[in-house]
């Protein structure tokens, strides 16, 4: 292998395999409508203004981080920090406005409605342990699916849960996550003993599809597959599963935490979350009713 090679091969590796997948795409959509590398001012600007109307801010802003990484990388002028390039930015957002369609949370209440109507078969066995230990790891769904059977660590508490990587540890530091013993009838460490006792191998991946007969295959869950199986649940439980995805079980937990009292750091303990700032809109969801001022006059 070359020098150039070797370089080439630990800058691939930098990024994770989903950051790659979605600079490809911007980049393909970028040249499916005229854009070329590397790219003019002009040419960047008129791309957000063409699509201000059919791409919400948030996907534009993430095209531009795209584009502009692609010139630092190849050491081309950089557009996208131009002033022209930043106020068209700058003009769509204001227009457009930046909120951000959000996950509903799954509330403890309504996992516990989800979880009572689960029955024993395999897949529902597997179900319950994904819907458990994704719920009180506070994981996304990329790290649910990526848990080994080596990653499990048995302790009096419960269990420690090893996440080799994640969105935000792109390099392996690596972190350990607590599932404590449950106090109700939900308890997320006999439901993963369950899930294992049926897998009944000695490694590989912890959550792996399995089929309408019940037969289990030998491949990792795709990260997809966990909204799937949450809206799937949601809707045989009598609650409607629109807004919900994957990533409704990490918002679930840190929502209702919250609400139930829990400091921020203890959340951030849990969930991985750099700082409370990133916290805040469970934060601010968890108190809408918390003293409402409707609620003393109404």
């Amino acid at each position: 292998m070359t020098t150039d090679e070797v370089v080439e091969h630990f800058i691939r590796e930098s990024l994770s395999e989903n950051t790659r997948k979605a600079y490809r795409a911007d980049l393909a959509h970028f040249a499916a409508c005229g854009g070329s590398l590397p790219a003019s001012v002009d040419l960047v600007a008129r791309y957000l203004a063409d699509h201000a109307d059919t791409l919400a801010p948030s996907s534009l802003a993430r095209r531009v981080a795209t584009l502009s990484k692609v010139h630092d990388a190849n050491t081309w002028p950089n557009p996208c920090r131009s002033e022209i390039v930043r106020a068209t930015m700058r003009g769509i957002k204001r227009v457009k406005g930046t909120a951000q369609d959000q996950a509903h949370p799954l509330m403890r209440q309504d996992l516990f409605i989800l979880l009572d109507t689960l029955g024993n078969d395999p897949r529902a066995k597997r179900d319950r342990a994904i819907l458990l230990i994704g719920w009180a790891g506070g994981f996304r769904s990329s790290e649910l699916v990526g848990l080994d059977l080596a990653d499990i660590e048995e302790v009096r508490e419960g269990l420690v849960l090893h996440l080799r990587r994640s969105k935000t540890d792109q390099i392996g530091q690596g972190r350990k996550i607590g599932i404590p013993i449950g106090r109700t009838r939900h308890c997320p460490v006999s439901a993963l003993s369950v899930w294992l006792g049926v897998l009944s191998v000695e490694n590989g991946p912890i959550f792996r599809p399995v089929d309408r007969h019940g037969n289990l295959q030998p491949n990792r869950l795709r990260s997809d597959a966990i909204s799937t199986i949450l809206r799937n649940r949601l809707a045989k439980a009598g609650i409607a599963s629109e807004g919900y995805s994957g990533h409704s079980l990490r918002a679930g937990l840190a929502t209702s935490a919250i609400k139930a009292g829990v400091p921020t750091y203890k959340v951030r303990a849990q969930t991985g979350h750099a700082s409370d700032l990133m916290l805040s809109r469970y934060v601010r969801d968890a108190g809408l009713f918390d003293g409402n001022a409707a609620g003393a006059l109404l």
